[in-house]
């Protein structure tokens, strides 16, 4: 009985000894997947193609604050009446061929006819003369929107200068692009036109940009790959061809 009870024992403990071996086995099983999924979360997400390099929301972008709700229709009464201010003007000056001193004297005309009037005529019908305030321009927001304009201009100024310096060929391409697309859509529509259009682009581009941003990012980055594969053509058989001491000066 002893001889059997000494076999069972050591049985038993074998047993008990393959269960923690499992248990062991399992902890690290899951402790090390688990590090794995763990070193999985840490890694950096794929970088997501913006549009013009953006990295921040589109109502950042366009500077926040009342003027970019306007561009993004936050504020639907006044961007509705903005447009519908600029569609009269059109309509006005191109459409009518209204001119501009010939309307801007007609409704001074007017207004000053009405409010005379009324100032005599108060006298006798027993009302209270108009209260005309005083308007004077404040001179910190003509300082700001000629300091706005100069800081452009110079802006402008020191891009036509490193283009006609011969610097940077990619810039000079595109200007030129640009002056004669500019060129062409002159000779078919007038200035007002020309204006009219960017004004409606304005109000519409951005707006419809920030609703369907993934998919206009993603033609965009198919677009550029397109671009950047073209101009390594023409690198290869055109500008590999200049000779080096031009080409030393170019990008």
């Amino acid at each position: 009985m002893a001889d059997e009870q000494e076999k069972h024992v050591p049985t038993s403990e074998s047993l008990i000894d393959k269960i923690t071996e499992k248990f062991h086995s399992h902890d690290s099983s899951s402790s090390s997947s688990s590090d794995s999924d763990n070193d999985r979360d840490e890694k950096p997400a794929a970088k997501v193609y913006r549009l013009f390099g953006r990295e921040k929301p589109v109502h950042k972008v366009l500077g926040g604050g009342k003027p970019a709700d306007i561009f993004l229709w936050r504020d639907k009464k006044i961007s509705g009446g903005l447009l519908g201010v600029a569609t009269a003007i059109w309509v006005l000056f191109e459409l009518l061929e209204y001119h501009l001193l010939s309307l801007v004297c007609h409704i001074l005309i007017f207004a000053l006819a009405v409010l005379f009037l009324w100032s005599n005529a108060s006298t006798f019908i027993n009302k209270s003369p108009l209260k005309i305030p005083e308007v004077i321009i404040p001179e910190d927001i003509i300082l700001s929107v000629a300091s706005a304009f100069r800081v452009e201009f110079n802006r402008a100024f020191a891009i036509i200068r490193d283009i006609a310096r011969g610097r940077d060929l990619k810039k000079f391409l595109a200007v030129i692009a640009g002056l004669w697309v500019l060129s062409v859509l002159g000779s078919w529509c007038s200035f007002l036109t020309l204006f009219y259009m960017g004004f409606i682009l304005a109000h519409t581009v951005p707006v419809i940009y920030e609703k369907y941003d993934d998919r206009i990012d993603a033609f965009a980055e198919r677009v550029e790959a397109e671009f950047k594969k073209q101009y390594a053509v023409f690198d290869a058989k055109v500008l590999s061809k200049i000779p080096k001491g031009i080409k030393d000066k170019l990008p």
